[in-house]
């Protein structure tokens, strides 16, 4: 703990309306982190992140690169860029030879933060709990590429495992993709441009996304929901965190010439220009999440289009609690992802 900072009590930095909300052990285990640490995160530098990314990994993160049934590819991105892409197989001797289903994963960072290993223990948990191949995806983050890039680069990695899928052991057939945050906001941009390209999902698993632009908000207030309200000083995500990751990703000065580049509504998916015709959806939202409200929205919005959509709201759970082990929600959370990827894959 730095000598500069006295130490950390969630009954003053947490707002009792939140505090009483949190999952205890959460509590617990998050004021030990504040406790052991120099800085939050929005003081650390990107140039200190970048010099050494586990500065700032979750805890769930592992480097699975040479793991038995793991494969590093290349994917080629619109504009010639070379995405990384790590392909899990199931094990042969509990799944059968194959071919599987395949499962797209895009991980969290709020666009700037992440690589291969920061959700590689999902991706192995989903490989072997639901008996698919899963091929996580390191799309291009900000500030060194421009913010949707991401975008092309995801959708690269899809059309790559529709093209590749004889090679990778995969049905192309029975395709599926999810993310979490950030990760989920590129999932359901992709579920509607599948849907527009006439690619056939059978599910997009679509996590604590944010759905709308907050990303440009200069205050809390700018946001229309009430938990963006509740939660702007929550742990995990508070706001100045997300003015963080927006200060890098579509800073003011470069605001302007991002909305003539891209979609508005790839900045903002609640606002996508048609609802109808879209794939099955998982949305799941936590409960002391500032982004909560707004991934709610969304499922709202694709019932009202007429799709098929599940909703879950993990009580007590704050933003990105399934990358905590031990955490009673991200154990459940695991076995819902397995138990929702054999339902839409068809898998006994």
């Amino acid at each position: 703990m730095a000598a500069s900072r006295k130490p950390y009590d969630p009954a003053e930095a947490i707002e009792p309306h939140v505090l009483a909300k949190l999952d205890a052990e959460f509590v617990t285990r998050w004021t030990e982190l504040m406790n052991s640490i120099p800085d939050p995160t929005h003081e650390v530098t990107i140039e200190e992140i970048r010099a050494d990314p586990k500065v700032l990994a979750p805890p769930c993160a592992l480097d699975t690169k040479g793991r038995p049934r793991t494969a590093e590819n290349e994917v080629t991105s619109e504009d010639g860029a070379k995405i990384p892409v790590r392909v899990y197989y199931p094990d042969e001797s509990k799944h059968g030879p194959g071919p599987y289903p395949v499962h797209l994963n895009f991980h969290g960072g709020g666009f700037v933060l992440g690589n291969l290993s920061t959700e590689s223990t999902l991706c192995l948990s989903m490989c072997e709990g639901a008996g698919v191949v899963v091929v996580d995806v390191n799309y291009r983050h900000c500030p060194e590429t421009v913010w949707g890039k991401c975008f092309q680069d995801a959708w690269a990695a899809l059309k790559w495992v529709q093209k590749e899928a004889g090679t990778l052991n995969a049905r192309a057939d029975s395709i599926s993709l999810g993310g979490i945050s950030a990760g989920g906001h590129i999932s359901i941009v992709l579920q509607h441009l599948a849907r527009d390209a006439g690619i056939p999902l059978k599910l997009v698993m679509a996590t604590v996304p944010p759905s709308v632009d907050g990303l440009f908000y200069k205050y809390y207030t700018d946001s229309p929901y009430p938990s963006f309200h509740e939660f702007y000083r929550g742990p995990i995500l508070a706001f100045a965190r997300i003015k963080w990751f927006g200060n890098l990703a579509v800073s003011e000065d470069k605001k302007d010439e991002l909305k003539k580049m891209w979609p508005e509504w790839w900045f903002a998916p609640l606002r996508a220009p048609d609802f109808k015709g879209l794939c099955p959806t998982l949305v799941r939202t936590a409960e002391c999440d500032p982004l909560r409200d707004e991934g709610e929205a969304y499922a709202m919005k694709l019932v009202a289009g007429g799709n098929k959509v599940s909703m879950k709201r993990y009580l007590g759970a704050p933003h990105t609690f399934m990358y905590m082990d031990f955490m009673k929600q991200k154990q459940q959370y695991d076995l819902d992802s397995i138990d929702a990827l054999k339902e839409a894959h068809g898998i006994e």
